[in-house]
């Protein structure tokens, strides 16, 4: 077989096989697309061909003889596609060719389900929200809960607390366009003339007893207080609010955050939030090392707006991503029937004889 025949007997086969085939020859093989997962595979072969080709043959007999399931909805009746979904309560089990057991796939009518703007209700804090305020009190609190919790409320809360003692407050994000963000916002909560602003191009407000400013020039203004110049009322300073305080672990600018933890006065409560810290047990141990009060950690895993995965593809064709309606992390085999027929379906039309 030379060349150009192995590299057409390549191409018509589905990516998930050249995976397959690329597992211990191509590292990181998981993020090149057909086109290139083909080339690095002829590449690595260039000195052992007949090995590739001998482990492509035996890949694909094995898929040939697999039992290839019948597609469900062209066994179905033209009147059946349009009945409602049955509920996934009464649904069948089923096996995939995989050997795995699970409920049928949810339609795109039941994946779109509960999509809205839901009714309006009272607010009521969850319980770790108010066990947040209630640590900070006592010590410095590390907050780690997923996206679109509330981690905001903790930091209104805390703020209007502290602003209540006449003690400064100071919150900390890592770009300017989300500290001008949060100058809006809490100019509306807190009133114009108690919200201040202080970043490399904007200055407003500067002894308002809530600034809003990016890590760098709090790092900045603590330095100035170490050499003995005051800025701001740093004397009177009460809470330091980092958000996105992930930036910890960033390989520019992650000695900005550490250093401003290091230099925050120790009169001052730390409230960190974050959507992202893999490791929050450990900052809040290292905290709780440097710093004069004991450092809690408060931790919610539990999603208040739950995701959903789909597929949008180039002809406009919309379907779940996944079997289920959520996102099942760790199990990428229940990939929905209609995404795979799809992303086959993408593949055919961008392979060898559209290419050239």
């Amino acid at each position: 077989m030379n060349t150009h025949e192995l590299e057409r007997l390549l191409m018509q086969q589905p990516v998930s096989l050249l995976h397959r085939l690329a597992r211990g020859r191509i590292s990181r093989h998981f993020r090149s697309g057909k086109r290139k997962l083909v080339d690095l595979l002829l590449q690595a072969s260039a000195e052992n061909r007949p090995g590739l080709e001998s482990d492509l043959q035996t890949l694909i007999d094995e898929r040939a003889q697999r039992p290839q399931p019948v597609p469900v909805e062209k066994t179905r009746p033209p009147e059946a596609r349009s009945r409602q979904a049955v509920p996934a309560t009464s649904r069948p089990h089923r096996t995939d060719d995989h050997g795995h057991h699970h409920e049928p796939p949810v339609s795109l009518h039941e994946w779109l389900s509960g999509i809205g703007v839901p009714p309006p209700q009272p607010f009521v804090p969850d319980a770790w929200q108010v066990e947040a305020l209630a640590k900070l009190a006592e010590t410095d609190v590390v907050v780690s809960v997923p996206t679109g919790s509330g981690k905001t409320y903790v930091a209104i809360e805390a703020t209007a607390r502290a602003m209540r003692e006449n003690r400064t407050v100071i919150y900390t994000s890592p770009l300017k366009a989300l500290s001008n963000t949060k100058f809006t916002e809490f100019s509306r909560v807190f009133g114009p003339g108690q919200v201040g602003i202080l970043t490399g191009d904007r200055r407003e407000h500067s002894q308002a007893p809530l600034l809003i400013m990016t890590t760098e020039i709090l790092r900045n203004l603590l330095y100035d207080a170490a050499g003995g110049e005051i800025d701001v009322r740093l004397d009177t300073l009460g809470l330091v609010i980092m958000d996105e305080s992930q930036y910890l672990a960033d390989p520019e600018r992650g000695v900005v955050w550490e250093e401003t933890l290091i230099f925050c006065p120790s009169q001052a409560r730390l409230l960190l939030l974050s959507a992202s810290i893999g490791n929050p047990q450990d900052i809040a141990d290292w905290l709780t090392a440097i710093r004069p009060s004991p450092c809690s950690l408060i931790r919610h895993t539990k999603r208040s707006v739950p995701l959903r995965a789909g597929y949008l593809h180039p002809n406009e064709k919309l379907t779940p991503l996944f079997r289920t309606a959520g996102i099942p992390y760790g199990q990428p085999h229940l990939l929905h029937p209609e995404a795979k027929r799809l992303f086959i379906e993408y593949e055919e039309e961008t392979g060898p004889s559209r290419s050239r």
